[in-house]
C-alpha cells in the first residue's frame, strides 16, 4: 500500500511563505518522479511543480515559476514545496502525487494522468 501525507498547510498573508512536506511510504520513492498539484474551489486541479527521481531535473508552472521551489531528500522519503511571495490566487488546497515512472523526458510532466499516488490534500490560504 502506498501512502503520501501532506503537511504544512496554512493559513498566511500575502507576500509571507509556507514549506510543505509530503512524506511517501510503501514502495521506492526514490525511483520516480514526484509533483505538486492544487485544486481551488470550482476549479479543476493543476499542475504545480515536478521534480525528477533524483531531483535533477525540476519542472514549473509558469504562475509559480520563481516563486515556489520543489524539491526532494530521497533518504527521508520526502518531498516539499517551498512557497515564497505568496498571492490570494495561490489559495488552494494542495496535493502531493508520485508518478510511475523516473523522470519525464521531452514531455512536460503536467498532466493529471501521468501520476498514480496521491496524497489526501493539505489547504493553503492566503488573505491579501
Amino acid at each position: 500500500q502506498v501512502q503520501l501525507v501532506e503537511s504544512g498547510g496554512g493559513l498566511v498573508q500575502a507576500g509571507g511563505s509556507l514549506r510543505l512536506s509530503c512524506a511517501a511510504s510503501g514502495r521506492t520513492f526514490s525511483s520516480y518522479a514526484m509533483a505538486w498539484f492544487r485544486q481551488a474551489p470550482g476549479k479543476e486541479r493543476e499542475f504545480v511543480a515536478a521534480i525528477s527521481w533524483s531531483g535533477g531535473s525540476t519542472y514549473y508552472a509558469d504562475s509559480v515559476n520563481g516563486r515556489f521551489t520543489i524539491s526532494r531528500d530521497n533518504a527521508k522519503n520526502t518531498v516539499y514545496l517551498q512557497m515564497n511571495r505568496l498571492k490570494p490566487e495561490d489559495t488552494a488546497v494542495y496535493y502531493c502525487a508520485g508518478a510511475t515512472t523516473a523522470g519525464w523526458g521531452s514531455s512536460p510532466p503536467t498532466g493529471v494522468g501521468r501520476y498514480y499516488y496521491w496524497g489526501q490534500g493539505t489547504q493553503v490560504t492566503v488573505s491579501s
